[in-house]
């Protein structure tokens, strides 16, 4: 099992320099990295620095909240996409679903996904605002929408990826090509062997040089 191909290396936080993102990109070549996983601002930056390489670009989108309008989501993609993104991870929005306002909430997924029939969308449900039956309906409203990935978390809300949680999520893509990204508290190998045990296809992390060469990590971010 090769590690380093579940990952999208990440760096989200607010305050993320752009000589800090060149240190994720150097870092995604070391370790032959699946992706970087940055904000959209620095899509083209990254693509540039990734020119030489197989590490894809990952943008989020509308994010950490997810409420932010449709149009503004679709906006925001459309520039990423523009930039060099090869992946989107978009938050859906919360606040509608709460609301069980379901159309609405997959309206958003929908739209953004027209942008890019062709490439990969993860939807981030942020599983930790969200009981077990909503995680359910939010799994399978996702899927319905063109969702190519769930994701469980931001990182940046309550709580990350827990294991009951991912076992619902992959339990909602089965009989579907669809996969699931699990993020949010991933910092060490151990818990990382754990998910990829379980079935997930992706690991959102920004502790992935600690993951795949087995050290210990002083980072404090959720992520």
């Amino acid at each position: 099992m090769k590690l380093n191909t579940y990952i999208d290396h990440t760096l989200l936080k607010p305050t993320a320099t752009k000589n800090d993102i060149i240190s994720l990109c150097n870092e995604a070549k070391e370790h032959h990295f699946f992706s970087v996983c940055v904000h959209s601002c620095y899509v083209a930056l990254a693509k540039n620095l990734l020119a030489d390489s197989s590490v894809k670009v990952c943008a989020v989108i509308g994010f950490p909240l997810g409420a932010m309008s449709t149009t503004a989501k679709v906006e925001e993609t459309r520039q990423a996409l523009k930039d060099g993104a090869d992946e989107i991870d978009m938050v859906m929005n919360i606040g509608f679903f709460k609301s069980k306002d379901y159309p609405a909430a997959a309206q958003d997924i929908k739209a953004v996904k027209t942008l890019m029939p062709n490439l990969t969308l993860k939807v981030i449900l942020e599983t930790c605002y969200l009981d077990t039956k909503e995680v359910i309906k939010a799994s399978d409203m996702a899927l319905k929408s063109g969702a190519d990935f769930i994701k469980t978390s931001t990182g940046f809300g309550s709580g990350g990826a827990t294991l009951d949680t991912v076992k619902i999520m992959l339990d909602a893509t089965k009989n579907t090509q669809a996969k699931v990204k699990a993020s949010g508290g991933i910092r060490d190998t151990k818990t990382a062997l754990q998910y990829i045990k379980l079935g997930v296809s992706r690991l959102g992390t920004s502790n992935g040089v600690a993951i795949v060469t087995g050290t210990t990590t002083d980072k404090k971010t959720t992520y």
